[in-house]
């Protein structure tokens, strides 16, 4: 298995049937929250907050990259990526995904994630906290655009919605 100098490769995530041939591929929310917010806890403390975001974000966009990679068929449309997107998140537990809009020729979506594996459930914070989202949400769509994709949340369980919305932009053409 390649080590982190060697970079990140799905492979990384091992064999999930030999390792946990009892408890299987699932855990309860609770762990991996737990994870999530004590390593943001520690990176905020060590980096600061705006440099966990970023942290965050990249982290997203690299899983979100292999994901479409290792998990997704091809696809011609845009429509039919999506559908494929909307029942594989649903199926990994990671949320109930819907867009809201779409303008291909700008580049630019706008998506709902209900349920969403980060926030749903949180008490009200008054702040965004899906920078990893963010991230996942563009290396998806890169994937499959070839374009490179700034996602912002724009409201958020935490900020006292009830679904995660974000606004997708790619950058212009080079």
């Amino acid at each position: 298995m390649p080590n982190s100098k060697d970079g990140f490769s799905w492979d990384q995530i091992g064999d999930i049937a030999l390792g946990r041939p009892n408890l299987g591929p699932t855990t309860r929310l609770e762990a991996y929250r737990l994870m999530q917010f004590s390593l943001r806890h520690v990176l905020e403390a060590e980096y600061g907050a705006e440099a966990a975001d970023r942290l965050f974000r990249a982290a997203g966009r690299l899983a979100g990259q292999a994901f479409a990679e290792r998990q997704m068929e091809p696809r011609g449309s845009l429509p039919e990526y999506v559908r494929d997107l909307q029942r594989l998140l649903r199926e990994f537990g990671i949320g109930i995904l819907r867009v809201e809009e779409t303008n291909p020729d700008a580049g630019r979506l706008v998506l709902t994630v209900a349920e969403d594996l980060d926030c749903s459930g949180l008490p009200e914070m008054n702040m965004h906290v899906c920078k990893y989202d963010e991230g996942f949400i563009a290396g998806l769509l890169e994937a499959f655009t070839g374009r490179i994709y700034h996602v912002t949340e724009v409201d958020c369980w935490a900020s006292g919605e009830r679904v995660c919305r974000f606004v997708a932009e790619a950058e212009e053409p080079q």
